[in-house]
Parts: structure tokens; sequence; C-alpha cells
């Protein structure tokens, strides 16, 4: 069986991510490297390992958010479906049974906001770890944070946790944010889209989805 860790080290797949992230420096996007797709991985697989799914499929969920934005080395424009179909030809490449390359395909094509939705335990971890990944450390250059809305809301927030409570059935996005930085409503207004993504996620698990900024329940 394909493991993540086979994934994680194959050098054709490290240079695709690589040239994604090179690709998308170009046009001015935040960091969507090693550091994001790393994060992604870990946090899909700890979602479906909290939510007592098996290790084959934590190990799928894993691999999915590793490979999830390979597409951007194609375009940033619908890099969710050329994602789904260079994972499919990667990973069938590399032996993997149908049903795990339909499931792993089906997430990627699947984790943006424009055209995506939960169709699988895998696709809603990927969703849930991917729209969460906010954090100062994405900015490339701090000198764009007083005029791109995205540096600089990605920089206001110092600290961001995603939490689920098997007790309560409830998934919340905490974050702390530097209002001297950015307001909350910028928040909303480049995050709104994911963070709906987000609810549909936990609701596919039988969750509610909360976002929590400084301390005060927004959604």
């Amino acid at each position: 069986m394909l493991t993540f860790d086979q994934i994680e080290k194959d050098p054709e797949i490290q240079e695709y991510i690589k040239k994604s992230d090179e690709f998308l420096s170009e046009i001015g996007y935040t960091e969507h490297s090693f550091a994001h797709v790393k994060k992604v991985a870990l946090d899909a697989g700890n979602i479906l390992t909290t939510l007592g799914y098996d290790e084959h499929m934590v190990e799928l969920a894993k691999m999915a958010g590793y490979i999830h934005d390979i597409g951007n080395m194609i375009n940033r424009v619908d890099h969710a479906h050329n994602g789904a179909i260079l994972a499919f030809t990667l990973l069938k490449e590399r032996g993997m049974p149908p049903a795990d390359l339909a499931m792993i395909a089906g997430a990627v094509g699947n984790h943006d906001e424009a055209t995506g939705l939960p169709i699988s335990p895998v696709s809603a971890a990927l969703i849930l770890a991917d729209k969460s990944d906010v954090r100062r450390t994405r900015i490339r250059d701090l000198g764009n944070i007083t005029t791109d809305i995205h540096d600089r809301v990605n920089y206001a927030v110092t600290d961001s946790k995603l939490i689920l409570d098997l007790v309560s059935k409830d998934v919340s996005l905490k974050l702390k944010v530097d209002v001297h930085v950015s307001s909350v409503m910028e928040y909303f207004e480049i995050f709104l889209g994911r963070m709906l993504m987000c609810k549909k996620a936990a609701e596919y698990f039988g969750f509610k989805f909360g976002l929590v900024i400084n301390r005060q329940r927004l959604l």
C-alpha cells in the first residue's frame, strides 16, 4: 500500500509542490509550500483520527492534504480540478488502488470553496484542515500588509486552533486577531466563503461549526 511517508519523500511530487508555490508567489499569493501542505496533511489526518476513522482512511486524508494544491502549477483558476487530475495520474503511476484513487481525487477536486463540497470523510477533513490554516508565517513580504488584504488578515492572526469536541459535537476554529493590524470585518470579507465551507464539512460529520475570534463566537 502506498503511504503518506512515501508521498512526502517523493522527489517528483516535491518538485510540483515547490513549483506550485513559486508560481503563486509570482502572482502575489500567500505561502502554499511545504509548511502549508504538511500542516494540512497532518491536521486532516488528526481530524479523522479524533473522529475514530481507521488508519487507512487517515493515511488517505494525509496524502490528499499533502498534494491538494499541486494544481496551482497549471493555473490558480480551477486549481482544485487540475490538481485532482494530476493527483490521480501521479498516484495511479505509483500503484494506488482505484478506490483509494477515487477518494483522494475527489477530495482534492472538492477542496476549493468556489466549486467544492464535502463528498467523503477525506474530503471533509481536507476542507477543515485547509481552510483553517490562517497564520502570519504565510506572509511572504511584510511590506504588503498595508496594501494587500490577504496578507494583512493573515498577519493579524497571532494564534489559530481547530478544536473538535466529541461531547458537544462542535468543531471550532479559534483565532486571536490583532485588531490593530486588521479588523474582524476584513477577516469575514475574504474568508466568509471558506468558513461556510467549513460549516458544510463539519455537518458532514454530524458536527456544528463555530468561529471564535478573540473569545467571541461569531458563527
